[in-house]
């Protein structure tokens, strides 16, 4: 099977067994304590903790998905066979303990968990895969929480259907917190994991331990999917007791999947890569393997981040986006490669990736992103390139010097004089970033008077008087943007997310494709007209079912008090059509007591954000 192929009857699977197949969320999430999407589980995070309702939101208890997701831990360890940046996460998903009603819509837990992944693996429905090379591994338990007996005698009931006696030690192999535990680090969710792996069948190699088992180095085994069973709550003092409402978060790597199903040695000989791999051997015949897999790791996860709306910044998601494109960049000096690899690989990765990830389509507007910070990049090269010439050794005050005024990170200082940092410490580097931070900070609390942030609600945010007066402008704007949508788009608009700040509105939103030059300028005409008629804003508080029933808008993810506020623009009369209000929302403010105080309101652009969710930035004047 080809990887579109494996990435489909994994959702068909699941569908066809009760889960609601939900789009890959954006890589950049809604919570703002995290960089990056860097798990299936992490949209759906709201449900878990009970601050979100499936079965309003998705019908059912259950659901699947095949989830974009971005890890910064792994980018030193680009350029082996497994380890990459931008991967997808296949993962099913269940909401509390099994309930009443329709087939598939009651949660379910390691007594349904446990089969359904087995299944996938070994049924001719899902994988194939010889169940003779399936090995899985279980907690041990400890002082604190006893062994999962329960997951490993499901696990046998399993293999002996399948005619295999899995014997702890043998076929299921015990492991403490190390490798078979879940928890977020703090009070919170918790639980035993139960991992499988696929045996390649090679001999052990000695030089890793007199004995292989499934977590060895040395190759023989690979894991291909993690069972995680939230079932404990840990409490401030450290104590795990039993939680109310147990959770399954299942998840799969899928480039592992498809490196195993197409018998490949390593992931970037699949159909995921090969296209991008032939690429760049064509442009520059004779790069190394490491080379190579950096190359068409960093570019691929580099397109998949403009796409989602990551630009390149010097913080942040946008500063790993610069790490990654101006590492692509120093390569192409290094190893002399001439071929432009941004042009040609936008291309290649639309063919991969469209069916599945149609944002990777806007090839043009991607490109415009990258060719623009190659151009910054020529520029701030050139500068530096004579600085660094000044310097026989680079320390760390000098390298975040290097940074600060042209642009060059310590990772590209590597590439381009190693001998020259063969000395400094990344630990080093850090220290002189920190005194920069402080150094800003203590500007910034001069600035503002030692208040910070003046408001900072997760959507809002502004760090003065005069900022919170423009953003409050925007919140409006935004009730308005959505009422214009769903008035020249239609009522499938629904809001899927915002952020706003004292430059712009972002407000993500449902819909299956990119709106046309003429719908963006009537949605932006009806603000602005609606803007000019300086129409009263005024709000309620009700109660939460009783404000359900005025026909007022919410956003589906977020859970409501049992009181709340519901925002009206314009006016409420139901007398005559002309008399209904513009927009009708639940939210908790603030926002300008009439529209005419808005000003004038611009969208910049759209982007997409993932399978079927669009993006519009805009601003007020």
């Amino acid at each position: 099977m080809n990887s579109q192929e494996i990435r489909k009857k994994f959702l068909k699977f699941f569908k066809d067994r009760g889960h609601a197949v939900v789009p890959s969320a954006s890589l950049i999430p809604d919570d703002p304590s995290v960089l990056f999407t860097t798990a299936g589980m992490q949209q759906f995070k709201p449900y878990y903790v009970g601050k979100a309702d499936p079965m309003r939101d998705f019908g059912s208890k259950n659901t699947a998905s095949a989830q974009k997701c971005f890890r910064t831990s792994d980018i030193e360890e680009v350029g082996d066979k497994t380890h990459l940046t931008f991967f997808e996460m296949l993962g099913n998903f269940s909401f509390g303990l099994p309930g009443q009603g329709l087939p598939g819509q009651g949660g379910y837990f390691k007594e349904k968990a446990i089969p359904l992944s087995f299944e996938f693996i070994t049924s001719e429905e899902g994988l194939g895969l010889d169940p003779e090379l399936l090995y899985v591994t279980a907690f041990k338990g400890d002082d604190e929480v006893p062994q999962d007996k329960e997951a490993i005698r499901i696990w046998q009931e399993q293999f002996k259907k399948a005619g295999i006696e899995a014997k702890v030690g043998e076929r299921i192999f015990l492991y403490g917190r190390e490798k078979n535990w879940w928890e977020t680090g703090g009070p919170g969710p918790a639980g035993p994991d139960s991992e499988m792996f696929y045996c390649f069948g090679k001999p052990h190699d000695l030089k890793f331990g007199p004995v292989c088992h499934p977590n060895c180095d040395c190759g023989r085994f690979m894991e291909i999917g993690n069972d995680v069973f939230m079932q404990y709550n840990k409490l401030p003092d450290g104590k795990y007791v039993p939680l109310e409402q147990k959770s399954i978060d299942n998840g799969r790597g899928f480039e592992r999947l498809v490196m195993v199903m197409q018998g490949k040695d390593n992931i970037f000989e699949t159909d995921l890569f090969e296209p991008l791999i032939f690429m760049i051997k064509k442009a520059k015949p004779g790069l190394e393997d490491r080379v190579l897999r950096v190359l068409a790791d960093h570019l691929r996860a580099s397109i998949f981040l403009v796409a989602d709306g990551v630009r390149p910044l010097n913080k942040e998601a946008g500063y790993i986006l610069r790490r990654l494109l101006r590492r692509i960049l120093v390569y192409g000096i290094k190893y002399d490669i001439h071929a432009e690899l941004f042009t040609l690989s936008v291309g290649i990765v639309k063919d991969i990736f469209g069916a599945a990830y149609p944002e990777v389509k806007n090839t043009e507007e991607i490109l415009a992103v990258l060719m623009d910070e190659k151009t910054k990049f020529e520029k701030a090269l050139a500068l530096g390139v004579k600085e660094i010439e000044r310097y026989e050794v680079i320390f760390a005050k000098d390298a975040f010097y290097i940074y600060e005024t042209f642009g060059l990170p310590f990772e590209l200082l590597q590439e381009l004089v190693p001998e020259k940092v063969k000395d400094l410490q990344k630990e080093d580097l850090e220290v002189e970033f920190k005194k920069h931070q402080e150094i800003s900070r203590a500007g910034m609390e001069k600035k503002f008077g030692g208040h910070g942030l003046v408001l900072n609600t997760g959507e809002l945010k502004a760090s003065s008087e005069e900022e919170m007066e423009k953003v409050v402008r925007l919140h409006t704007a935004t009730h308005l943007l959505q009422a214009a949508l769903r008035k020249v788009l239609g009522s499938e608009v629904k809001q899927m997310g915002s952020d706003i700040t004292a430059e712009r509105t972002r407000f993500d939103f449902s819909f299956p494709r990119k709106l046309t030059d003429e719908e963006l300028k009537k949605t932006e005409a009806l603000v602005n007209e609606t803007v000019e008629k300086d129409l009263p804003v005024t709000y309620q508080e009700l109660p939460i079912e009783e404000a359900k029933k005025t026909n007022a808008l919410y956003f589906f993810k977020e859970k409501y008090p049992n009181r709340v506020k519901v925002y009206t623009i314009g006016s409420d009369s139901p007398v005559g059509k002309e008399e209904q209000p513009f927009s009708k929302e639940f939210c908790g403010g603030p926002h300008v007591t009439n529209t005419f105080k808005i000003g004038r309101f611009r969208i910049i652009k759209q982007e997409a954000v993932g399978a079927g969710v669009r993006r519009i930035r805009a601003a007020v004047e």
